[in-house]
């Protein structure tokens, strides 16, 4: 339970430091160099992670004091800590997992925004929205695995669509990360290309 909210938590984060990164590198262009130094992306990723290490420790020691029957049987494809104790402490958790992150890229994000906007050039605007495409798919991907894990939790919904949900979450946005940034690489954009054009000549 400890390693998969950790693990989730760093997630979330990651993406605040890399809205943030892109927000800078959008809006402030010509300050780039001096704001996000090696140094600085050193100290926001590490603040992601200490964060993401810490955090879930709280919810993990309190559901290990619970006393449980000699035999518990949890529907569920992992250790879920909604799956074991719905507690206010667990709420606070989740929002500050989930929402605060969410409510930081979108502030970042309507930043940005903003700044394409006012880009006159189609050229400008549309090497913009490529810079942030890849990341809107990740955090568009993480965040609706999330309302639907959660969703499926809440509702009153047959247990394998609980599992089906988490397994959505938990499995299916991580495998799916490495894709969406690969398909940003010219050279695998060049061999996809050189793979379906071969296919359709054929």
């Amino acid at each position: 339970m400890y390693l998969f909210h950790s693990f989730s938590s760093s997630e979330a984060f990651i993406l605040v430091v890399m809205a943030y990164d892109r927000y800078v590198a959008i809006c402030r262009p010509l300050h780039y160099p001096v704001l996000m130094t090696p140094q600085t992306n050193t100290v926001l990723t590490t603040s992601a992670w200490l964060t993401a290490l810490l955090l879930p420790i709280p919810a993990v020691v309190q559901t290990s004091q619970m006393a449980f029957d000699i035999i518990v049987h949890i529907y569920h494809c992992f250790c879920d800590h909604l799956a074991v104790v719905q507690t206010f402490m667990g709420f606070c958790i989740t929002m500050v997992v989930s929402f605060l992150p969410l409510l930081l890229v979108l502030l970042s994000y309507a930043h940005i925004l903003t700044s394409v906007l006012c880009i006159n050039s189609q050229e400008g605007r549309s090497k913009a929205f490529s810079t942030c495409s890849s990341h809107l798919l990740v955090v568009g991907t993480y965040y609706s695995s999330i309302a639907i894990a959660y969703v499926a939790y809440r509702a009153d919904l047959p247990l394998d669509f609980h599992v089906m949900g988490n397994v959505v979450y938990a499995i299916l946005t991580p495998v799916l990360n490495p894709v969406i940034y690969k398909l940003r690489n010219k050279d695998v954009k060049a061999a996809i290309t050189k793979i379906y054009l071969k296919s359709y000549t054929c």
